[in-house]
């Protein structure tokens, strides 16, 4: 008997977002001065885990990631990415100014700053590696 694949379970949400970076020093102070992030677990020079709300922020050294880890305990396969990334934070209409304020005492630059046709502000700002950085309101998409 074969399986349907149309009564297949849909993903109940987005566990893990991941970027990369390869100067995780740089990464780690940037993430603690301009975001409050600490890190949730570390590997020198190849990964930073942060905890954000119930999801996690994975940052990974691609130099060090698109090999196999020899020896490694755990059987995760070799992965990695060449450019920027995206990832959004989500936070009210009121709190985005206090970010706005934040990033910019830091000399943090705001690339952009606009409130959506449908509603929702967003800011966008980019981490040392040059990922892009946004913090928005989750109404942007219909989300309460």
């Amino acid at each position: 008997m074969g399986v349907d694949l149309n009564s297949s379970p849909a993903p109940l949400r987005i566990l893990e977002t991941v970027l990369y970076a390869p100067d995780l020093t740089r990464i780690e102070d940037f993430y603690r001065r301009a975001l409050g992030l600490e890190p949730f677990a570390a590997e020198p020079g190849r990964h930073i885990f942060y905890r954000c709300g119930d999801q996690m922020l994975l940052i990974f050294n691609p130099d060090v990631t698109q090999f196999p880890t020899a020896g490694a305990s755990l059987p995760v396969p070799p992965h990695g990415a060449e450019g920027e990334g995206h990832v959004c934070f989500g936070a009210s209409g009121g709190d985005i100014e206090q970010w706005l304020t934040k990033l910019e005492s830091l000399g943090v630059p705001i690339e952009a700053d606009f409130e959506w046709p449908r509603g929702g502000r967003s800011i966008y700002f980019r981490d040392p590696a040059g990922n892009c950085l946004e913090i928005a309101e989750p109404r942007i998409w219909g989300i309460a």
